[in-house]
């Protein structure tokens, strides 16, 4: 196993440490047909959004959302590694699988909470400092309840120039197989608060949540770490 130094070297390298700010937030509406919950278990999104230690940060905060893991998808099991991924020249989008309880958030809340606070979907294969295929726009429907969730919500938003500029976000690789991250990259904004790449660009993700949605918002964060030892 590589020291402990290196792999926080090595993370910090996956996004990049220099930025202006964070993506600025949106209010936007909620989407306007919600979809009531089927059944008792528990629910999956897949969410590609730029760097996904800010993706995971955001959503470890968001009652009813049981676990947030960083990870790959979009491409091959054979090149869901950090050193492959990074390169940009895979297929994968970092992203993050957020399982969550939609007896307290649906999934159109949680698709409100990505396009307005955890990244501009304006921006091509790139999110804040961050450049490359990899940092894409893109959602990873489970099901085709979710792909028309997301389909129509981003029409209408598109028609009610919610953004000043169209959504890029894509929609169409259903059920995209989900690679875990390194372990290091989990629960990172969590043990990295101070880190500056953490601090400029992902601290204001999470602050806007608890701003825009006080309704959603949960002091105590879950973590990877904590959802493990309940599974």
């Amino acid at each position: 196993m590589k020291h402990r130094a290196a792999l926080l070297f090595a993370a910090a390298l996956t996004c990049t440490p220099f930025a202006a700010n964070a993506e600025p937030a949106v209010t936007i509406p909620p989407p306007a047909a919600e979809q009531p919950a089927q059944g008792t278990g528990l629910e999956t999104a897949v969410l590609a959004g730029g760097c996904f230690w800010g993706i995971q940060a955001v959503y470890q905060h968001v009652k009813g959302v049981t676990n947030a893991v960083s990870g790959y998808a979009g491409g091959t099991q054979k090149d869901a590694l950090y050193e492959t991924v990074s390169s940009g020249r895979t297929a994968h989008a970092e992203a993050v699988k957020v399982t969550f309880d939609p007896r307290q958030v649906s999934y159109g809340k949680i698709l409100q909470v990505y396009f307005s606070v955890a990244h501009d979907p304006t921006q091509l294969n790139r999110q804040g400092p961050d450049s490359g295929t990899q940092y894409r726009s893109e959602i990873f429907p489970q099901n085709d309840a979710q792909a028309k969730v997301a389909k129509d919500y981003i029409a209408q938003l598109d028609a009610a120039h919610a953004f000043k500029k169209p959504i890029v976000t894509k929609t169409d690789s259903m059920k995209s197989a989900f690679f875990a991250a390194e372990a290091y990259h989990q629960d990172y904004a969590i043990h990295h608060p101070y880190q500056p790449y953490i601090a400029i660009n992902d601290a204001p993700k999470v602050e806007n949540l608890k701003k825009l949605f006080p309704d959603l918002w949960r002091d105590q964060p879950v973590t990877v770490a904590e959802a493990s030892k309940t599974n």
